[in-house]
């Protein structure tokens, strides 16, 4: 005879299966890093630079436009990367508009052997978003597009938001697995 605390027991050994294997991954990686202070962050105009393809609204509201762009260089792929990105987040002004929420920060890059790179970004991303299917999509491939086009040695992007994997932005793209590149959504070269 099966009691009531067997079933609780079962389930109980079910549910922690399940944590352990869903889990135990996560606690094993390491560390979100925090991005460097103001201090030690590059200053203006000092040391050198490179040309990067930025991403930007296009007129039409539905796809993105590469704009040529000086940033900070290192011989560094995540550094490269975190100086391509800071540029991307930075406030525009018109006629060019970023289809990142303002105030989103770049918390930390990390880029795998493999050319798997991990953009962690803050909260703002998600919850300063606008909404909407080409929005989000703007958004994502923003990201996506201005690090794997520039830096060939990555393929795919993965995107965390404080430090976490979150299924979607605004509920509309799957963020579960590392995106690759999408150019459809750019016009021109």
């Amino acid at each position: 005879m099966i009691t009531r605390r067997t079933v609780a027991l079962v389930v109980l050994l079910i549910a922690a299966g399940w944590l352990a294997l869903r889990g135990l991954p996560r606690w094993f990686e390491p560390a979100p890093q925090a991005p460097p202070s103001p201090s030690v962050a590059p200053v203006e105009g000092l040391g050198p630079k490179i040309k990067a393809r930025l991403f930007y609204v296009a007129d039409d509201g539905e796809h993105l436009v590469g704009v040529e762009r000086d940033v900070p260089y290192s011989n560094q792929t995540a550094e490269q990367a975190r100086a391509i990105l800071q540029a991307q987040l930075a406030v525009v002004s018109a006629p060019l508009v970023s289809a990142i929420p303002t105030g989103t920060q770049l918390r930390a890059v990390y880029i795998t052997p493999e050319g798997e790179a991990y953009v962690d970004l803050s909260r703002d991303i998600a919850t300063a978003h606008p909404g909407g299917l080409v929005n989000e999509m703007l958004t994502i491939y923003t990201i996506v597009h201005a690090i794997s086009v520039n830096l060939p040695a990555v393929t795919t992007v993965q995107l965390l938001v404080d430090g976490k994997e979150v299924d979607t932005l605004a509920g509309h793209v799957d963020l579960r697995r590392p995106l690759p590149k999408h150019l459809q959504l750019v016009l021109g070269p």
